[in-house]
């Protein structure tokens, strides 16, 4: 049954935890879903969710589920604030949207410890420092 079904690759969007501002008080971080497409995407919806080992502890964040509507060509939208708590976390994005009424989806995982100052490249479109996946896979 599963194999009857077409095989909807998702390309060209990116999710990016970005650094918006750096200061003695903290930092501030956004989760960025990026369009890098030539066609816009509609209906998107984002699920998030961490989880993982904390002090040798099992640890669950609440699952959010974030309605983000129509996202133009080489635009982005902001999905959430991040706390840099979770970064020890793994922390998951589920990703559904459509182009031309066809469904598309795709589950974006950022490994614990991967969101450091080492791993900051400049996000296109938003042209600030952060951790992406995603583009052209």
């Amino acid at each position: 049954m599963k194999k009857d079904l077409p095989e909807n690759i998702v390309q060209d969007i990116s999710i990016a935890v970005v650094l918006e501002s750096d200061s003695p008080s903290g930092k501030v971080w956004n989760v960025y879903l990026i369009n890098e497409k030539t066609v816009p995407i509609k209906n998107v919806m984002v699920s998030s969710k961490g989880y993982g080992l904390k002090n040798e502890k099992e640890v669950r964040t609440t699952t959010l589920r974030h309605f983000i509507g129509d996202i133009d060509p080489n635009d982005y939208a902001k999905i959430e604030a991040i706390d840099e708590q979770v970064f020890g976390l793994t922390n998951e994005y589920w990703l559904s949207y459509y182009i031309e009424g066809t469904i598309y989806d795709k589950k974006y995982i950022f490994l614990p410890e991967s969101i450091i100052d080492e791993n900051l490249i400049k996000i296109p479109v938003l042209n600030k420092p952060g951790v992406l996946i995603g583009g052209n896979n």
